[in-house]
C-alpha cells in the first residue's frame, strides 16, 4: 500500500517527467557549451553580427517548428484534434531529444510520445514518422541538386536527372497499394497487422499527402534560407557556399550519422556544403568558415531549445 504522499509525489514526477528531462538536457548542454567555448566568447560572436539580425533569424527558425507541428496535426487529424498545443509541446521535446542523442536514437521518443499523448499505435506513429523523414530527406537533397544543377557542364542532363529525382515521392505514392500487398504476401500472418498500421500511417490519399509535401517544402526552404542569410552575414561568401554550408548542415541532421547534440557533425556539414558550392580553401577564408559553421550551429540549438521553453507550459495535462 502506498502512501497518500508517496503516491502524490510519484503521480507528479510521471506528470512532469518529460519537463524534468528537458530540463536536465538543457542544463547539461549550457554546461558543456561553456567549457567548451565559454558564452562570453559566443556572445562576442553574434554580438559583431548584431542583435537585430540574431533575434530575427531566431524567430524564423523558431517559426518553422509551428509549421512541423501543423504537419503533424494534419496527418492524425482524428486523433489530435483541438490539441494543437499538446502536439507542439510533444514535437519540441521530440526535437530536442533528437538533436541531443546520437546516431538518431531520439526519433524513437516521437512513436512513444504519440501513443502516451494520443493514443496511436506505435507502429502507425514509426510508419508516419519514416514517410515524413524521407520526405525532408528528400526535399533537402533536391534542393542541393538544383546548385549542382546549375553547376553542371552538362545542363540539359543534370536537369532531367533533378526532375526524375524530384518526382520519386509521387511515384511513391501512386504505387503504395501494390508495394503493401506485395508486403502482404511475403510476409507472415503474424505481421499482416504491422503491414495494416503501416498503411496506416501514411497519407489518407492524395490531398493529404500533397498538403504533407509542401509544408514539408516551406519548411525547409525557410529554415534553409534563414541558415544562408546567418552565415553570410558571418562571412561565408559567394551566397552559393552559405546555402549549400545551410543543406550541408541540415543534411548532417537528417543523416543517421549524427553526434549528441550535433556537436562536431552539424558544423562539418556546413563547411562541406560551403566548400562544395564555392567556398574559399584560402586559410584566413576556411577559419572564417569554420567559427561560422560552429555559430549557425549554436543558433540551430538556440533555436531548438527557444521551442521547446515555449511549448513547456503548453498541453499540461490538469492536476485532478
Amino acid at each position: 500500500m502506498k502512501f497518500p504522499v508517496v503516491a502524490s509525489r510519484q503521480s507528479w514526477f510521471i506528470r512532469n517527467r518529460m519537463t524534468l528531462l528537458t530540463i536536465v538536457i538543457v542544463a547539461v548542454y549550457a554546461l558543456f557549451i561553456q567549457w567548451f567555448w565559454g558564452w562570453p566568447v559566443i556572445l562576442g560572436q553574434w554580438a559583431e553580427v548584431g542583435a537585430i539580425p540574431v533575434i530575427g533569424a531566431l524567430i524564423l527558425l523558431t517559426s518553422t517548428y509551428f509549421l512541423r507541428t501543423w504537419r503533424i496535426y494534419d496527418y492524425f487529424p482524428r486523433e489530435t484534434a483541438g490539441r494543437f498545443k499538446v502536439l507542439f509541446r510533444v514535437t519540441q521535446i521530440h526535437n530536442l531529444l533528437n538533436i541531443m542523442l546520437p546516431f538518431r536514437t531520439g526519433e524513437t521518443s516521437f512513436p512513444v510520445l504519440m501513443r502516451t499523448e494520443f493514443g496511436i499505435p506505435l507502429a502507425r506513429g514509426t510508419s508516419a514518422l519514416l514517410v515524413m523523414r524521407l520526405l525532408d530527406l528528400h526535399a533537402l537533397l533536391a534542393a542541393a541538386g538544383i546548385g549542382f544543377a546549375i553547376a553542371s557542364q552538362y545542363k540539359i542532363v543534370a536537369w532531367v536527372v533533378w526532375t526524375a529525382f524530384l518526382s520519386l515521392p509521387v511515384v511513391a505514392f501512386a504505387l503504395r497499394q501494390p508495394l503493401l500487398r506485395l508486403a502482404s504476401r511475403l510476409l507472415p500472418a503474424k505481421a499482416q497487422k504491422l503491414v495494416v498500421e503501416i498503411e496506416r500511417g501514411l497519407p489518407v490519399d492524395a490531398a493529404a499527402f500533397t498538403r504533407a509535401w509542401a509544408m514539408t517544402v516551406i519548411n525547409w526552404l525557410v529554415k534553409v534560407l534563414v541558415l544562408a542569410w546567418a552565415l553570410s552575414l558571418m562571412g561565408v561568401l559567394p551566397m552559393a557556399a552559405s546555402f549549400g554550408g545551410a543543406l550541408g548542415g541540415e543534411l548532417s541532421s537528417v543523416l543517421p550519422v549524427h553526434a549528441p547534440g550535433g556537436v562536431g557533425t552539424y558544423p562539418a556539414g556546413i563547411a562541406a556544403g560551403a566548400m562544395a558550392l564555392g567556398a574559399s580553401s584560402e586559410k584566413t577564408a576556411l577559419a572564417v568558415l569554420a567559427q561560422a559553421s560552429i555559430n549557425a550551429h549554436l543558433l540551430i540549438i538556440v533555436s531548438a531549445l527557444t521551442g521547446t521553453a515555449i511549448s513547456l507550459p503548453l498541453g499540461r495535462r490538469r492536476k485532478l
